[in-house]
């Protein structure tokens, strides 16, 4: 008798190693849709500030599927709810526009949905490849907006998405601060009835994955050039949208970062192209406001904050400081939200909040509220009338030499 050796593919991986990808999945993986993903950047516009930042939600999402694996097997689930969790886990980004989160506001503000949204894209794209694998598009869907029972993998507290992105996003930029012990964490969580349990061996870990994602945003998915960048490219995306294009918003968001950049740069709007051109060649804006909470009043920034409105008062800044109101972008981003673990931890014979356990909580979240800022961008040669006009617009208390970080 013959035995018939069916060997997986596999993908060497600089994060994470030699990876695994069953032979059922392989159609999924080399489908248009995930191969798209090769030429999204995972981190939009931070090239311009790292340039090894050039990994892509490819390899995030081959990456997030690998550690999902993993956690499928210490949680010892069936083959059944293993494979939509795996298939979940490869599928979840594919909702993503041009440059993943500079995309993001525009996407939302004028097509009403956010890139977890994937029903659509899963059902025409997808319906086909997953009914061999007897998965229903619509339980793909649940696991990765975090409406199934088992969504607590991908989309939770403790989950495998933000332990690959955390890594992944640290070894490209080089930035020393994005360190999990992902490993160790995945070996100490239980997923029970009640949700996710952490083994208090597994405390450690989970507190370096809050540290991580508090100390990466101001120096990596914050830095004030990257947000610059995606500032630039929503203008010009917005001053392109005016010219009427074929598709509209829904045409572009589909586009992959190089074919967005193409059409922007070959644009029927001036301002969309020279906007698009400033980016290719890195002759980006500068800051002239750059204010924590304590320059101004927040709540009147976050109450029905869109694009339309930040263009408005970037119009009105610069109408009083005697420029086109191309020259200034207003960006207010939400003020974070407390971190917090929704887990339980094993201490002995006894379940206790993570809360309870690890004091760093409220610390990580006061850094988190105090690394927040509003900024103010222009051109160079308009930086000190803009300044003054933006301190006057939005009440700003005047920035001292240690808060404009010139």
């Amino acid at each position: 008798m013959k035995i018939l050796l069916v060997n997986p593919k596999i993908i060497k991986d600089p994060v994470h190693g030699y990876v695994e990808v069953d032979e059922e999945i392989l159609p999924l993986l080399d489908s248009p849709a995930i191969q798209r993903l090769r030429y999204i950047r995972q981190l939009g516009f931070s090239y311009l500030v790292y340039p090894g930042a050039n990994h892509t939600r490819f390899e995030h999402s081959v990456g997030t599927m690998h550690l999902a694996g993993i956690a499928c097997r210490q949680f010892g689930l069936s083959k059944e709810d293993s494979r939509l969790v795996l298939v979940a886990a490869l599928l979840h980004d594919v909702g993503h526009g041009p440059f993943s989160h500079a995309s993001e506001p525009l996407i939302e503000a004028y097509l009403g949905r956010i890139h977890d949204d994937i029903e659509r894209i899963v059902e025409s794209q997808f319906g086909a490849l997953l009914d061999p694998l007897g998965i229903s598009p619509s339980d793909v869907c649940a696991v990765v907006k975090g409406n199934h029972h088992l969504s607590g993998i991908i989309h939770g507290d403790l989950d495998v998405d933000r332990m690959d992105y955390l890594l992944r996003d640290a070894y490209y930029t080089g930035a020393p601060y994005g360190t999990v012990d992902a490993h160790r964490l995945l070996r100490n969580i239980h997923l029970t009835t009640e949700g996710v349990v952490l083994d208090e061996n597994g405390i450690n870990a989970a507190e370096s994955l809050l540290i991580a994602r508090t100390l990466m945003r101001p120096s990596v998915y914050y830095h004030h050039v990257s947000r610059i960048g995606e500032c630039m490219f929503q203008l010009s995306v917005l001053d392109h949208m005016s010219t009427g294009p074929a598709g509209g918003f829904e045409r572009i968001c589909t586009c992959d970062d190089g074919e967005c950049m193409h059409e922007l740069r070959t644009s029927k709007s001036p301002h969309a192209r020279e906007m698009a051109d400033r980016l290719y060649r890195r002759r980006l804006y500068k800051r002239a406001i750059y204010a924590g909470q304590d320059q101004i009043n927040t709540a009147a920034f976050q109450a029905g904050w869109s694009i339309e409105r930040a263009r408005k008062i970037a119009g009105e800044i610069a109408c009083m400081a005697g420029c086109q109101a191309a020259d200034v972008l207003v960006d207010i981003p939400p003020i974070p939200g407390d971190m917090s673990l929704e887990v339980q931890v094993k201490n002995r014979h006894t379940l206790i909040g993570f809360a309870e356990i690890s004091p760093r909580l409220q610390t990580l979240n006061q850094t988190r509220r105090e690394q927040w800022r509003l900024g103010v961008y222009t051109l160079p040669e308009y930086r000190e009338v803009v300044t003054d006009a933006a301190a006057e617009v939005l009440h700003i208390k005047k920035p001292t030499r240690q808060d404009t970080l010139f």
